[in-house]
């Protein structure tokens, strides 16, 4: 019996690492903060048409709302309760939108909190995104309802209810984080709210979940819980396909608690991929782009099957959560489209792109004061729409890197090499590095002071491509570069270093 039980929870962990993608699609983009109409809209008329795999969007649960009316992005992630109205939208423009988003092959995968409540320091009142009433004071939260019962003061033995050292264990799963009211999570009572909350989202249609803060969280209690989920709507998915679950656990080493702790219930936040690919491409501490050879598990990261990686997340591009000024953001766009392209080729890992607001920032002595500063908002709070300019890109103040074309063209790229081998590696012993998908794809990088040129092994068939990064292939024609393979599988390449993008990517579906 023992055994048919672990087999059975060791059959629901590696379902949980499937993506449950629809088309042969490959790639998650994080639409922060946008609301749900906009979101319907762009998998509509952007999105699907361009092979994007699913949208993690933002905690569309009852969240405080916090020092009116500048309200900081972080507000989002203080919960107040787990009904569905939040400064994204109502409940029925979520379930518009997952209805439509599903209808065109788009899954939505929802960033969930549940680790805690709002700040032990956030009042009483009606002031939350439902305008629901609650006591932080008190731990009373009526709506879901919790009371002083459910949280884990009572085991959490630091002077100041916080986590004062990361390093001891039961003070990270036990005790506040920066004072969020942490919920006892090992009590059935409260795992039931959170798994209620959950399968009300399975049941609108969503494919998984991106799970906060997991660190704080014991794993037997998320066990339990992801155990009690249901499979995915049958109206999309089909019959017994499990929720996708990727666990936020920044893990750079150096602490007990460890990201090997989670992968057995699902994929988990690859935090050094970011933090190191922005070393290398940086160049600092001599890293070379060479080094990349063995990129991924060579480097001391999580197995691919385990793995959810990203270029930088809503914290780190910030300067929060992990990695610190190594993180390359839309602020340094030269070298982040070089990095997110590499990101989209490499075969490592279930690849997330971001997509951003901008906010004014205001360094003082290294760190930005202003990051804080929440979405483009209205003078009473309230989220803007994203505007779309005539060229595709974004305005008043929404970056959208995922309408950025390199980084949308290396998006369909990977789903045309899906499957592939990285082969045919090539470097100069520097910074130009060059690499096949097997003969689907080839991508060549030159982050060097000098130009690059030379004739190369792509692996593909022979004729002409139109370069993925300069333009795109429209109809019978390259709107950038063209590159020719000749019967040989070998290409010529030149590549200067003054170019806005010094490098150049290639797939079968870009041959003329």
């Amino acid at each position: 019996m023992k055994l048919l039980i672990l087999v059975a929870l060791f059959g629901l962990s590696v379902a949980q690492h499937n993506p449950q993608y629809k088309h042969g699609r490959t790639s998650i983009v994080h639409l922060f903060e946008w609301r749900w109409a906009d979101i319907a809209e762009e998998c509509e008329r952007y999105l699907a048409p361009n092979g994007f795999g699913g949208i993690q969007i933002s905690p569309p649960n009852d969240h405080i709302i916090l020092n009116d009316p500048w309200r900081p992005w972080y507000q989002r992630y203080q919960p107040i309760g787990y009904n569905l109205c939040s400064r994204s939208g109502s409940e029925a423009e979520l379930k518009d939108m997952i209805t439509r988003c599903n209808n065109v092959g788009v899954n939505i995968y929802v960033d969930v909190v549940i680790n805690h409540m709002c700040g032990a320091g956030g009042g009483a009142g009606t002031h939350s995104s439902c305008g629901s009433y609650f006591n932080a004071n008190n731990k009373d939260f009526p709506t879901v309802p919790y009371s002083a019962w459910d949280f884990n003061d009572g085991k959490c033995y630091t002077g100041s209810g916080n986590i004062d050292n990361y390093n001891d264990i039961n003070q990270v799963r036990n005790c506040r984080l920066v004072g969020l009211l942490d919920l006892a999570l090992e009590k059935d009572y409260a795992r039931s709210k959170v798994v209620d909350f959950m399968n009300k989202l399975i049941d609108l249609g969503v494919a998984g979940f991106r799970v906060d803060a997991c660190k704080h969280m014991w794993p037997g209690d998320l066990q339990v819980m992801y155990g009690k989920l249901k499979d995915l709507n049958t109206k999309w998915f089909s019959s017994g396909s499990r929720p996708f679950i990727y666990q936020e656990v920044i893990d750079l080493g150096g602490e007990p608690i460890t990201a090997s702790e989670y992968t057995g219930l699902g994929r988990v936040t690859e935090f050094k991929y970011g933090a190191k690919l922005g070393t290398v491409f940086r160049k600092w501490n001599n890293e070379k782009l060479r080094y990349l050879v063995n990129w991924g598990e060579g480097w001391g990261m999580m197995s691919s099957g385990n793995a959810l990686v990203f270029v930088d997340n809503h914290d780190n591009q910030r300067g929060h959560g992990a990695g610190g000024a190594s993180i390359l953001t839309f602020w340094d766009p030269r070298l982040y489209k070089m990095a997110v392209g590499f990101m989209l080729a490499h075969p490592y890992g279930v690849t997330r792109v971001m997509s951003s607001f901008r906010w004014d920032r205001n360094f003082v002595n290294g760190v930005d004061k202003n990051d804080w500063i929440g979405p483009p908002s209205y003078s009473d709070g309230s989220t803007k729409p994203v505007p779309i300019n005539p060229d595709s890109t974004c305005g008043d103040g929404w970056v959208c890197e995922h309408r950025w074309r390199q980084i949308r063209n290396m998006v369909i790229f990977r789903n045309v090499v899906e499957g592939q081998q990285l082969s045919l590696w090539w470097d100069n012993g520097n910074n130009q590095i060059a690499f096949s998908r097997g003969d689907r794809g080839f991508i060549v990088i030159n982050n060097d002071d000098w130009d690059l040129d030379e004739t190369l092994n792509t692996g593909l068939p022979n004729g002409t491509y139109c370069d993925v990064i300069s333009g795109q292939k429209e109809g019978t024609s390259c709107t950038g570069k063209q590159v020719t393979v000749g019967g040989d599988g070998r290409a010529h390449f030149k590549i200067s270093s003054q170019e806005e993008d010094p490098f150049v990517a290639i797939h079968i579906n870009t041959k003329l």
